[in-house]
């Protein structure tokens, strides 16, 4: 069973930047792929990035596409969101969840994919 912990959101000027962290425990994180997802209020949980445990393969949903980053540390345990020129657009709660698998080249874009779910960190983008 992997536990997921999400940190580093916070209150940011359009244009800023922030970094996410999900910190995983209690699993093999290495051979984990991981997920970021986002729900603004009232909407759905929708897919933002993600990245196979190997770290080779990364995918991201177009709006975000040169803007924001997603890279691990599997020494670490921790998978990190690079967010810059953020919009007020970028406004929700970000998830990160984690899903075994066998190849280390293989990431995956659905929320159901995915079996384990951290408790979310607040981002807020003013303008």
């Amino acid at each position: 069973q992997v536990q997921l912990v999400e940190s580093g959101g916070g209150l940011v000027q359009a244009g800023g930047s922030l970094t996410l962290s999900c910190a995983a425990s209690g699993g093999t994180f290495s051979r984990y792929a991981i997920g970021w997802f986002r729900q603004a209020p009232g909407g759905e949980r929708d897919f933002v990035a993600t990245i196979s445990w190997s770290g080779k393969t990364t995918y991201y949903r177009d709006s975000v596409k040169g803007r924001f980053t997603i890279s691990r540390n599997n020494a670490k345990n921790t998978v990190y969101l690079q967010m810059s020129s953020l919009k007020p657009g970028d406004t929700a709660l970000y998830y990160c969840a984690a899903v075994y698998s066998d190849s280390s080249v293989t990431a995956y874009a659905r929320r159901a994919n995915y079996d384990y779910w951290g408790q979310g960190t607040q981002v807020t983008v003013s303008s």
